[in-house]
């Protein structure tokens, strides 16, 4: 309560109105699985035990992405892996995008190589010291992958003569315009300033340092080290920055401009090609270049000339590799590490640590070689969504080539108020295949999972989460690779397996709504993913009363909140009922709550609402009528 010690107006805030619940989004979808490339944790202990720890980043979280070209920056395109295997997760990805789906947490799930090799293109550069001795500066992809085998080029840019009057108190005769900290200057004693063809070399370089006064000195690198070097006003200065220019494929070539070799350089090649935070985050490669002279640096990076004579540096990363299939245990991950901030979770650990997600799926688990396998990978799946606090759903692929009893045996393994299976798989075009003239185009079998998380998105998105999400369209396929007719279907719905069909006339269509349940109060897949919208919503918009007094003024304001959100839930037509006591009720009182609940801090709110079913039988009763009834 405010003091009031003095004699005056006092002016204050009160709050009249109940606080607003706001829906959490139910069409965020994480997928776990391997890509080509992008963020995962590897480390020695899991990879190769003589990598040095620092080598591997540490920003390994799963990324969120909003389109696919977004997908194919971060996690590669979608050529095969190791070149045999399809990458089901990026054609999943496409398909959701397709189907209307705008947010996706990706969690990269990388087995490294039989071999015992960390599987991260590398590519070594030695430098020369200008006082004798040598290092290693090394290129190096920032993720495993055979999409780290690029191709990165450097090119020093010349500026012209750059050279000034020295300002008073500068240990030089020249100051070098435009030239900050750790800037590097080419010192020019004749008329005639080098071109692009002429190469770098130590004796003529300079590493420009200033002091707080912002007054320049030129240091020099030889064999006594480092030393200024007082130039005199017949020399000329030519500023040196570099170009790197990164050939990830045909289609993506990243280029870096501007950059320094010297660690104060506010472009320094090591900040902005950095393994942890550059300057974009899609960035392939990093270099590794601590503790390295910068004139040596800048040497060796330029040491080379293309086809036209010009100055440039060309280094081929190799050693990339995509990893071994990953088994149901890699698929499921690790949680992080309480003991090491670096080692982040992995697989559907990672995804875990997301609050976002709604909907999740592991593309890769029906086909991972082994049945025994993709049976367990599907249970961590189911496991993952069912986890308290975790308010997701499962989709479920069924094994590829599936026959009626097989899909049903495959069902009557799991039982599950949190995952909905779908059938058939989906044949599509290879998005990769140019065919001839004549020539019939490759075609692919991809599981369901990511067209129906498109579906279940652009169902919420249109209509919301109380709308089942079938008979909507499915897009971006040629056709299922199973024909589900109406006497197939009356086998496959009553046990929960939800058909993926073709009607004459109106489409590809997902055509079933159920969950793995066996419960009948769980029975469809918008009334469990209703209830999770509800419970979620709550559970994020009433952590403000913890710690109030609890007493009925505290109750009052909970009841008033929850009817609130629960009256717009019925205007929206989510709620059955003609009245607002049909479709809900809300309780928070002494009637819900003993003497012991609250003399152990317990407030008990009751809420009570009638979900609407999907008409998924539409029934008409036609009879005759006799021209002479009388109503």
């Amino acid at each position: 309560m405010p003091e009031y010690l003095a004699p005056g107006v006092f002016v204050e805030e009160v709050s009249f109105r109940a606080k607003s619940i706001e829906g959490v989004p139910t069409s965020t979808t994480g997928f776990a699985g391997m890509t080509r490339y992008g963020p995962v944790r590897y480390t020695p202990l899991e990879t190769a035990p003589n990598t040095p720890l620092e080598m591997a980043p540490t920003s390994t979280e799963p990324r969120l992405v909003t389109s696919f070209v977004e997908f194919e920056r971060l996690y590669g395109k979608l050529e095969l892996l190791n070149a045999d295997r399809t990458p089901y997760l990026a054609h999943a990805a496409r398909a959701f995008f397709l189907n209307g789906g705008q947010r996706l947490y990706v969690s990269r799930v990388y087995k490294p190589p039989a071999d015992g090799t960390e599987g991260v293109a590398k590519h070594d550069v030695v430098v020369n010291n200008p006082a004798g001795s040598t290092a290693t500066a090394t290129w190096r992809a920032r993720w495993p992958g055979t999409m780290g085998n690029v191709r990165v080029e450097v090119r020093p840019v010349r500026s012209r003569n750059v050279a000034m009057p020295a300002l008073a108190g500068e240990p030089a005769a020249l100051r070098a315009n435009r030239a900050r900290n750790g800037a590097l200057v080419e010192v020019v004693s004749g008329p005639e300033l080098p071109d692009q063809k002429s190469e770098l070399k130590a004796e003529n370089l300079r590493v420009v340092t200033l002091d707080a006064a912002g007054r320049q000195t030129f240091f020099k690198f030889d064999a006594n080290g480092a030393t200024a070097d007082p130039l005199t006003l017949t020399n000329q200065l030519v500023l040196v920055e570099f170009d790197v220019t990164i050939l990830v494929d045909a289609d993506r070539i990243d280029r870096v401009s501007s950059l320094g070799c010297d660690p104060r350089h506010r472009r320094w090649i090591g900040k902005i090609l950095a393994k942890n935070d550059p300057e974009d985050d899609a960035a392939v490669v990093w270099l590794n270049a601590d503790n390295v002279n910068p004139v040596g640096l800048a040497v060796a990076l330029t040491n080379g000339k293309d086809k036209d004579g010009n100055v440039r540096g060309f280094f081929e990363l190799e050693g990339g590799s995509d990893g071994q299939v990953p088994d149901a245990d890699w698929l499921l991950g690790k949680e992080a590490d309480p003991d090491s901030a670096e080692k982040k979770a992995t697989g559907l650990e990672a995804l875990a640590e997301i609050d976002d997600i709604a909907i999740v799926a592991l593309p890769d688990a029906a086909d991972l070689g082994d049945d025994d396998q993709s049976r367990l990978a599907v249970q961590n799946l189911i496991t993952h969504a069912e986890r308290p606090g975790a308010y997701r759903v499962a989709i479920v692929d069924g094994p590829q080539n599936a026959s009626m009893n097989e899909i049903r045996a495959f069902r009557g393994q799991f039982d599950s108020t949190h995952a909905a299976l779908y059938h058939p798989w989906i044949e599509t075009l290879d998005p990769n295949e140019s065919p001839e003239q004549g020539a019939p185009p490759t075609k692919l079998l991809l599981p369901p999972c990511g067209f129906v998380a498109g579906v279940y998105a652009r169902s919420d998105i249109s209509r919301g989460v109380h709308k089942a999400p079938a008979n909507e369209v499915v897009y971006g396929l040629t056709k299922f690779e199973a024909n589900i007719n109406t006497r197939r279907q009356q086998v496959l719905n009553p046990e929960g397996i939800n058909a993926l069909r073709f009607f004459p006339g109106r489409g590809n269509r997902v055509w079933g709504a159920r969950t793995l349940s066996s419960d009948p109060e769980w029975k469809y897949v918008n009334v469990r993913r209703f209830f999770i919208f509800l419970e979620h919503s709550v559970d994020k918009a009433t952590q403000w009363a913890v710690f109030e007094p609890n007493g009925a003024d505290l109750w009052q304001k909970i009841v008033r909140t929850v009817e609130d959100f629960l009256d717009l839930q019925w205007r929206n037509g989510a709620l059955l009922g003609a009245t607002r006591a049909q479709a809900y009720f809300v309780r928070c009182d002494r009637t819900t709550m003993t003497q012991n609940d609250l003399d152990n801090g317990r407030l008990v709110c009751l809420i009570g609402v009638a979900p609407v079913r999907p008409a998924e039988f539409v029934i008409f009763r036609i009879g005759q009528w006799t021209a002479d009834a009388r109503s």
